[in-house]
């Protein structure tokens, strides 16, 4: 969506009179709550109060989904959301273990207050988006921290992989998420690591047979078809977001979808050194200025990683990174990706932990960075009609989480700021309004 479309539909206004009643402007694309003096409504606070961060995006979520409307506070107590009171969302709530705080609208309205004199804002939320996860059908030896956050809040999803993209399914979806995908056919180059594992022989066949049946002469040449399908659904609308892997083999399959190295990807030999000067960096989302790696015997992909966790001689040391602060009232889209209630997060590999700073395209929007350092780890962007955010790394709690570790049990990290980031990206779809399709 182009971003004054955007700001046209998002940012009615929330103070109509001098009690704070809301413009339920539907004509505008809005739905924000009415205000009453004597009404009742539940505050789920996001700061330090909350006994559980990431259930409480859950209950928002489905709340969303009986057909009720929000509002998300933007920098007021660390990202809070504003409810109607009503039973279900009570129950909801106390069997999620969900902290609340029943407020009337006189206390709404002093809120507002405080966020209209302050670097705060309240956008409506008025609608569940459709939630799909690409991902392969047999069980992969990694987890994927978006499903985990997806099931510890109680947020449904369907799982799809490369026939539904490549049939048209992604448009049952408005938001999508990719993690742990190699889209250039390298299979990782696990081959380096793990090769003889009965899992990474799977692998191999179950691609190998998916591009026979659709007619691929790789699984290359399929990868890139399907990244072509995931690049046309962020550009009819679609809200993308990327974690780990998926982050840069889809950008390196959209840059080589003209050209052809599929036989160099996934034999053990090198791609071909010229590829990297005729890949075509226009079609893609987020980077640019990029070289591929040239070696088969090194486990990298190109100079878009910062870290290089998988080459000794290359790997950086974790530090921490910070989200940046933005101006609510002014880039409400930027805000709401980084509500969290620290600033400050500790890092964490993945096979792409971080994205150097010398291959982002001009425009892209970096949401958070490790102080002096050449890379950046949270970026947001727009193409065509929708949106497409990019995470660097695997797990948020695990920050050297290997093939074969069990999965991350969240019920010990239920105030995680960093799987708080990932549930930002799927509350912020609700906040616009779908139009229809004609």
């Amino acid at each position: 969506m182009k971003r004054r479309e955007f700001l046209h539909g998002l940012m009615a206004p929330v103070l109509a009179s001098g009690l704070g009643r809301s413009v339920a402007g539907r004509h505008g694309g809005v739905a924000a709550l009415v205000i009453h003096p004597q009404a009742g409504f539940l505050l789920m606070p996001m700061d330090d109060r909350q006994s559980d961060h990431l259930k409480a995006y859950g209950v928002t979520y489905r709340m969303l989904e009986r057909g009720g409307t929000a509002e998300w506070l933007l920098n007021y107590r660390d990202g809070s959301f504003l409810l109607p009171d009503d039973p279900a969302t009570r129950r909801d709530a106390a069997l999620a273990g969900v902290g609340i705080e029943p407020i009337t609208g006189a206390d709404v309205i002093d809120i507002r207050g405080t966020i209209q004199a302050n670097n705060m804002d309240a956008v409506p939320l008025e609608k569940a988006p459709t939630v799909a996860v690409y991902a392969p059908p047999s069980a992969a030896p990694w987890d994927d921290a978006v499903t985990m956050a997806l099931q510890y809040a109680g947020i449904g999803y369907d799982q799809i992989w490369d026939p539904e993209v490549l049939t048209d399914g992604l448009a049952d979806y408005e938001w999508l998420h990719l993690h742990h995908e190699d889209f250039t056919g390298q299979f990782s180059k696990f081959y380096l690591t793990y090769s003889g594992s009965a899992w990474l022989a799977e692998m191999v066949r179950q691609n190998a047979r998916t591009a026979r049946a659709f007619g691929f002469s790789s699984v290359a040449a399929l990868k890139k078809r399907v990244a072509e399908g995931i690049r046309q659904f962020v550009e009819d609308g679609g809200f993308l977001f990327a974690m780990c892997t998926a982050t840069e083999t889809l950008e390196i399959a959209l840059a080589a979808a003209e050209v052809d190295v599929a036989a160099q990807y996934s034999d053990g030999t090198p791609m071909d050194p010229r590829a990297s000067e005729r890949l075509n960096w226009a079609r893609t989302l987020a980077f640019e200025n990029v070289t591929l790696e040239r070696s088969a015997a090194t486990a990298s992909f190109s100079n878009i990683d910062g870290h290089q966790v998988n080459n000794p001689g290359r790997r950086q040391t974790l530090g921490a990174f910070r989200l940046f602060d933005f101006s609510a009232k002014i880039d409400p889209v930027p805000t709401m990706l980084v509500q969290c209630h620290r600033s400050v997060i500790p890092d964490y590999y993945g096979l792409t932990t971080s994205f150097s700073r010398s291959t982002l395209k001009p425009g892209v929007t970096i949401l958070a960075e490790e102080d002096g350092a050449p890379w950046v780890k949270y970026i947001h962007g727009e193409y065509g009609d929708g949106t497409w955010t990019f995470l660097g790394g695997h797990d948020p709690e695990d920050p050297q989480h290997q093939i074969g570790d069990p999965p991350t049990d969240l019920s010990l990290y239920p105030n995680s700021p960093g799987y708080r980031l990932i549930l930002n990206n799927v509350l912020f779809p609700a906040a616009k309004k779908r139009e229809l399709k004609t």
